[in-house]
């Protein structure tokens, strides 16, 4: 162990990033400990990508037995589906705690201690933690931050945790409102307008930019409406900001033109789920003491080699990982961080790759996606001086989803003309999200399309849809 210090790594906040963190560390036979306010698991565990896939689970299969007509089709008849709202939602927390408990027990049993309390930065290897019994200071050799991210209230949105909540009250699911309003049209505004529709609620989604789900690839976007909106009981408004969200029995919510900030309808709702994304947790780590400016909306600034940074100098021996560096939000990159923080520090240099970082939302069908966007890719095109090729297939031309009568969908690849690279693919359908998994491994290795076309892909599956893009890309076909 270090000399002078009281372990060799401390990470403060146990979410996915810095569980996975000290999980290496052990590995590599470094002493760590591992600080915690909450609970073992962070966001993802407890109140985000866990407990909202235990609800899709169990809102998608009453969505695929009640869809009759779709059943009929296939030679099935299935009476009228009836579901339990409570064993839904106590699906989703005997899940939460199950996972929970096992990251609590992998930490006992590789020698990992968990200080409870909230943690702060006295020095670059100095701790304090507040716990139960007082203040306690620990030090380090190298000490991570991966504190998380909370979900992003807009101001004049008043929220009381019954009528008017974010995601974090939202996995609880606590009542299935007849009407609600969601804000927001990301990933985690479709996700819960998917459960809330299965179940029976009527939905209003409102969204600020000037079209619903703003950020995803257009051809993406288009089926997704199409499937995910105008075919279930969901009304769009976009455009429009909710400028005051009022609690109560009904939510009154007033919604103004995004442009001229006029007043254009006020709602009467049952419930309210404000889906606006999420801030850093950082605000109380202390860090200004070290000369570190914090980054609106609370990002710690951070090196290629995920140093927190003073100005332009690099702390030694302090870093930071997760949704607080503002890379990318998902668990499994600030999973990733942490190893390579690990690596870093054990004397084996490494970076994190995010364009090969895949992202999905666990709507019905999927949608995934990984790398770069068709305008991203035109933009490096336009600063390198290369053509970027676009190719797409559909899932009404896949065997094995014809055969699973889920015919929705679309693949779409990207990639360099002159030299093949694929640079990124976008994915709706059945199980994109577990389609997308081989388009980031290509991504990582730097795959030409060329050579992937030549991959053999097992027929009939629904992996064939990339497999008959990457070979529309040796036919020149678009």
């Amino acid at each position: 162990m270090s000399q002078g210090f009281d372990y060799d790594l401390i990470i403060v906040g146990a979410g996915v990033g810095g569980h996975g963190a000290a999980i290496h560390a052990v590995g590599k036979g470094l002493k760590t400990a591992i600080v915690e306010a909450a609970e073992m698991g962070g966001t993802c565990v407890n109140r985000g990508c866990i407990p909202s896939k235990a609800l899709l689970a169990a809102s998608g299969r009453v969505r695929e037995l009640s869809q009759t007509e779709h059943l009929e089709s296939m030679g099935l008849r299935v009476g009228g589906v009836q579901f339990d709202r409570q064993a839904i939602a106590d699906h989703a927390a005997n899940l939460v705690a199950n996972i929970r408990s096992n990251m609590s027990n992998s930490m006992a049993r590789m020698g990992v201690d968990v200080i409870e309390g909230f943690g702060r930065v006295l020095e670059a290897q100095k701790v304090a933690v507040k716990t139960a019994s007082g203040e306690q200071i620990v030090t380090a050799e190298n000490v991570i931050l991966a504190p998380g991210s909370v979900p992003f209230v807009p101001p004049g949105i008043e929220v009381d945790g019954k009528t008017v909540f974010t995601s974090d009250d939202a996995i609880k699911l606590e009542s299935l409102p007849p009407w609600i309003a969601i804000i927001g049209s990301g990933y985690i505004g479709l996700e819960f307008a998917d459960v809330y529709s299965a179940l029976g609620c009527e939905i209003t989604i409102i969204e600020a930019l000037d079209k619903v789900m703003p950020t995803f690839d257009p051809d993406i976007a288009k089926i997704a409406k199409r499937v995910l909106v105008e075919n279930r009981d969901i009304e769009t408004h976009a455009g429009v900001f909710a400028a005051k969200v009022t609690p109560g029995s009904p939510v009154t919510i007033e919604l103004i033109d995004a442009k001229t900030k006029e007043l254009v309808e006020t709602l009467e709702v049952d419930a309210c789920l404000v889906a606006t994304g999420r801030v850093p947790n950082t605000k109380d780590l202390n860090l200004a003491t070290l000369g570190v400016e914090i980054q609106r909306p609370g990002f710690i600034p951070v090196s290629k080699d995920l140093h927190v940074m003073a100005g332009d100098t690099p702390i030694d021996h302090l870093w930071a990982i997760g949704d607080a560096t503002g890379k990318m939000m998902l668990a499994h990159a600030a999973s990733a961080q942490g190893i390579a923080v690990v690596e870093t520090i054990c004397g084996n240099p490494m970076t994190v790759d995010y364009r090969s970082i895949p992202a999905a939302a666990f709507t019905h069908p999927e949608i995934s996606f990984v790398g770069l966007t068709e305008q991203q890719a035109k933009d490096l095109g336009t600063e390198e001086n290369f053509e970027v090729g676009v190719a797409r297939t559909y899932f009404k031309a896949n065997s094995k989803a014809l055969a699973e009568n889920e015919t929705d969908g679309v693949a779409k690849i990207i990639y360099r003309k002159d030299t093949g690279e694929l640079l990124g693919a976008h994915i709706i359908g059945i199980h994109a999200a577990d389609l997308i998994q081989e388009a980031a491994n290509a991504i990582a290795d730097r795959r030409s399309v060329q050579t992937l076309a030549f991959n053999v892909h097992t027929h009939p599956t629904l992996s064939e849809v990339l497999d008959e893009a990457y070979k529309r890309t040796l036919a020149g076909a678009h």
